[in-house]
């Protein structure tokens, strides 16, 4: 095989990943709509997790409105308990890494700026 042979044979290759690629950036970009509705517009945080066994845990999520308390295992997912949006605000702002890091949090809680 000569080199224009092997050439030939990636430029396919290559014209389909490109368009792979393009089609993932389309996708990722616009979203798919479920029956007119764009899928990223729920709302899914997870408020907290405890795990009580190994590989066993307990989680709160809030999916939009509803916190849902979540038994995971390492095989199943298991609905334990819905409740409906609690009248006091949850405290999801505790979990967030970005602005409560330590020397922050410390400097909070002896009075500092």
């Amino acid at each position: 095989m000569s080199f224009f042979e092997i050439v030939k044979a990636f430029i396919p290759l290559v014209l389909i990943v490109g368009l792979l690629y393009g089609v993932l950036l389309f996708v990722k970009k616009y979203g798919i709509s479920i029956k007119g509705k764009k899928s990223s517009l729920v709302s899914i945080n997870v408020i907290g997790s405890h795990m009580i066994m190994p590989k066993k845990f307990i989680s709160v999520v809030k999916v939009e409105d509803k916190l849902l308390i979540l038994g995971i295992s390492e095989h199943s997912i298991t609905l334990l308990k819905e409740m409906e949006q609690p009248d006091r605000p949850i405290d999801e702002h505790i979990y967030d890494d970005e602005k409560n890091n330590f020397i922050t949090v410390l400097k909070k809680n002896l009075g500092l700026k």
